[in-house]
């Protein structure tokens, strides 16, 4: 059936037979796309010309009006028809309120969503004076049926008053893109994103055709059409998908709407709407800037030209050979020759992002079309502007993606195009791979004092993820990657060298220092054969932090900030000569003293809380657990909490025999009940000295008779939400635990059946493995996985099911994973066999499978 088929029979049947053509149509076409919102379009357009003709009668200087979307012949699926009766006032109210019923409620009867207003000429102008959304869709106003001279009449009236009234509603309509974009985020970004509110979405296509409309500015319009087009046959897909009139794009959805289109699979999908949505948004950047200059220019020039003959002087301000400031924007100066200068689009890149300017739209151009390819490898000045460009800092940013707008960064960088708006479907990320790299040199250019070699820390920065373009290990691929760019780039054999160790090991120091022993000259050691020089440990501590504050909020804290400051000393010390001590039984401190012998008297457990940079408010505190934190307020983001829990060895009589084996799990276990996320966990025993236990000290001390009378439990717990339980309810749940009279696995599947988790995407399965030569002291067992309540207490459970004991876990969170090391040994405290280790490891991620 063809379109013009479909329209007859939707012409001949009513309501009932344009419903059947709809759903034909939808049906019919393989693919979303321009050509059938627009047949869409027309089958409707006819449906209601024909509702109009039969209900109009005698009714003259009405007509029928499109706006908005339908407007513009862009039906979606499930878009709603916006729909104006338009009439001059001239026909009986009776009659105008009677015609309307006779075209809304066939609409209403099919189900289709309808925006629809009834208004005269008069009555249009005066809410689209009041209303700035209602002149946008008045903006895009069509015929339909009726009176073809009363559309008309609008159509020009309202494009007038827009035209008018530019200068002062501009500024407005700028205003609501940027609170919308502040509310819905940035489209080139989001794992979810809304195809139409989002910045760089359909709504700011529509805002770029209205300027245009003004007649004060245009839009660049390369590639422009494209992208809306690409962003429309996504929402096309979405809306057929789901059934739903939806625009936000679900990861649930995306296979689903990939297939639709024909395209690889759900990245190959985000990738294009990053494209399209990035496209937009350099657009929008562009074209306001014009409108702000305009509007600039018509404010001053009238009083110059009052004061000043003839012609007004350019201000045309030097910033580096060949590149001026002018008007607020940086440009070429008119003895520039980009045919004979290679380096200038970075020189007038890096002029540009230091000054903190924007570069102008015609220079990018200009450069893109006529600069000569840089020679291999790249002259000194080429290397020396591409560094001052990445020290800039947050100027970096709008300057880059000019360049790269008009594809010039691929041509810089060819590897580039690998990342280029590649998405990371990691909720710790907040960027796509191209632009996290960016941020990274933008979070490095705020470090560069700390490092001796600047310049290699900031390439560094941009270079660190390029392996995430190809398969494999990504700080692998990197480093083959990274030693053949900094070739092209100048970089003599050491520098490539360091710049290649870098890249390769940009996860060694966070990894280590949340997953590792520190007190183990094994992982001092280990990291310092890695890095090789005091000059590289410096770069790669600077290049850490900065990765990490540009991955997102949840890659950094002061805790893991303190120990990879903590790692980074022990590791300089190795480097500067010094050998890393054997680690020894700590001292206990006056507070685990107090602990151990308040915990030896009662036979039961004793516990203390302290925070670390925060008041902590403990109502009911009790058993050691101090009214007042450590440190005073002082607004910083505080480590964590440090529990302290001291455990007799032989319990009282009728308890257990022995506290040594089950406590991670209890103890894991009664936090996760309380809503506190473990970040590290020290178990050790301790022996109280002779006379500490309150006994004479002619008697003996119950430790002499027993070498681990007391089990001393630090760790660096943090609330979930809300404040710290109190004191006595944490202490009577460990006691619970570890008698065994509370059962922790129920209590956790209960509160998780009372609050279900939302369905999202499929978790990958847990993974666990022996960390080879990771420590001379215990066996380190590695746990990745999906965080969730009671996940530490599940593989305490394991692993001293095994009848192991667990020396320390080191716990790392990072957005929805989980990345736990434990340090186990036997009975007897020695390490496990290769054959032992590998049998403990498998057991552990089958229970976690379960």
């Amino acid at each position: 059936m063809t379109s013009t088929d479909v329209s007859t029979a939707a012409e001949d049947s009513g309501p009932g037979g344009y419903a059947a053509a709809r759903l034909s149509l939808l049906q019919q076409e393989a693919r979303p796309g321009p050509s059938r919102r627009k047949a869409l379009s027309a089958l409707t357009d006819d449906w209601l010309n024909g509702l109009f003709t039969a209900a109009a009668g005698g009714l003259r200087g009405v007509a029928l009006v499109a706006v908005g979307g339908y407007g513009r012949g862009e039906l979606s699926p499930r878009s709603d028809l916006d729909l104006l009766l338009l009439h001059d006032g001239s026909a009986p109210a009776a009659g105008i309120a009677r015609l309307a019923d006779r075209i809304w409620y066939p609409v209403w009867d099919l189900g289709l969503d309808l925006d629809h207003s009834v208004r005269t000429l008069g009555e249009a102008r005066r809410t689209a004076a009041d209303d700035l959304k209602a002149q946008l869709g008045l903006l895009d106003a069509r015929h339909l049926a009726g009176d073809l001279g009363t559309t008309a009449a609008l159509r020009t009236t309202v494009l007038a008053d827009w035209r008018n009234q530019a200068p002062k509603r501009l500024p407005h309509l700028r205003e609501l893109c940027e609170e919308r974009a502040e509310r819905a985020g940035e489209l080139q970004y989001l794992l979810e994103p809304d195809l139409k509110e989002a910045r760089g979405g359909l709504r700011d296509a529509t805002a770029l055709r209205a300027v245009a409309a003004s007649w004060l500015a245009d839009a660049p319009r390369e590639g422009l059409d494209d992208a809306r087009r690409r962003l429309l046959d996504v929402r096309d897909a979405l809306h057929l998908t789901t059934g739903r009139s939806t625009d936000r794009l679900a990861l649930q959805e995306q296979d689903q709407v990939a297939a639709a289109l024909g395209l690889l699979d759900a990245d190959t999908l985000l990738r294009q709407v990053y494209e399209s949505a990035r496209t937009l948004s350099y657009a929008a950047d562009v074209t306001w800037r014009e409108v702000g200059r305009v509007l600039r220019s018509r404010s001053v020039r009238p009083r110059l030209r009052a004061m000043l003959p003839g012609k007004p002087p350019v201000d045309r301000s030097p910033l580096a050979e060949g590149v001026v400031e002018q008007d607020g924007e940086v440009g070429l100066a008119r003895a520039a020759r980009p045919e004979r200068d290679p380096v200038l689009p970075l020189r007038a890149a890096a002029a540009a992002a230091q000054a903190g300017l924007p570069l102008s739209l015609h220079t990018v151009r200009r450069l893109a079309a006529t600069t000569r390819p840089l020679p291999t490898p790249w002259p000194a000045e080429a290397r020396d502007q591409l560094v001052t460009l990445l020290g800039a800092g947050r100027s970096t940013v709008p300057v880059w993606e000019a360049l790269e707008a008009e594809g010039l960064i691929t041509r810089l960088l060819p590897d580039w195009e690998r990342v280029r708006c590649r998405p990371q479907r990691n909720a710790v990320h907040t960027w796509t791979v191209d632009r996290h790299l960016v941020e990274t040199a933008v979070r490095a250019a705020s470090l560069t004092r700390r490092v001796s070699r600047p310049d290699l820390l900031l390439v560094a920065a941009l270079l660190h993820d390029i392996g995430k373009g190809w398969p494999g290990d990504h700080s692998v691929a990197g480093e083959i990657i990274t030693r053949d760019v900094a070739g092209r780039l100048g970089f003599d054999r050491h520098d490539t060298a360091v710049l290649a160790t870098l890249v390769r090991h940009h996860l060694l120091l966070v990894e280590t220092a949340t997953r590792r022993d520190l007190d183990d000259p094994a992982t001092v050691r280990s990291v310092a054969d890695v890095v090789g020089s005091q000059t590289t440990l410096e770069l790669l501590h600077a290049l850490t932090e900065a990765d990490a504050l540009a991955t997102g909020p949840a890659a950094w804290s002061a805790w893991r900030d303190s120990l990879v400051t903590d790692l980074v000393g022990r590791v300089g010390a190795v480097l500067a000569g010094e050998e890393p001590e054997e680690p020894a039984v700590p001292a206990p401190t006056a507070e685990q003293e107090r602990l151990a012998v308040e915990a030896y008297r009662t036979r039961g457990p004793v516990l203390a809380l302290h925070a670390r940079a925060e008041t902590l408010n403990r109502d009911g505190a009790e058993d050691g657990a101090d009214d007042a934190a450590d440190g005073a307020d002082t607004g910083q983001e505080p480590l964590g909490v440090e529990l302290v829990l001291a455990l007799p060895a032989r319990p009282a009589q009728g308890a257990r025999e022995s506290y040594a084996m089950g406590v991670l799990p209890a103890v894991a276990g009664v936090l996760a009940l309380h809503r506190l996320t473990v970040r590290t966990a020290e178990l050790s025993g301790v022996s109280l000295p002779r006379g500490l236990d309150g006994a004479p000290r002619s008697a003996p001390a119950a430790a002499a008779d027993d070498p681990a009378g007391v089990l001393l439990l630090n760790w660096r717990v943090a609330a979930e939400y809300g404040s710290l339980p109190q004191a006595a309810r944490l202490r009577a749940d460990l006691v619970r635990a570890l008698d065994g009279s509370l059962d922790i696995r129920a209590r956790l599947a209960e509160r998780d059946a009372a609050y279900p988790r939302r369905r999202g995407i499929t978790a990958p399965p847990p993974r666990v493995r022996v960390a080879p030569a990771a420590s001379h002291h215990a066996t380190v067992i590695e746990v990745r996985a999906q965080d969730a309540p009671g996940l530490l207490h599940r593989i305490g459970q394991a692993l001293e099911g095994d009848g192991l004991r667990v020396r320390s876990a080191h716990v790392s969170t990072l957005g929805a994973n989980a990345v736990d090391a434990f340090y186990v040994t036997d009975a007897g405290g020695r390490p496990l066999g290769e054959e032992e280790a590998a049998r403990v490891a498998k057991g552990v991620e089958e229970a976690l499978r379960g």
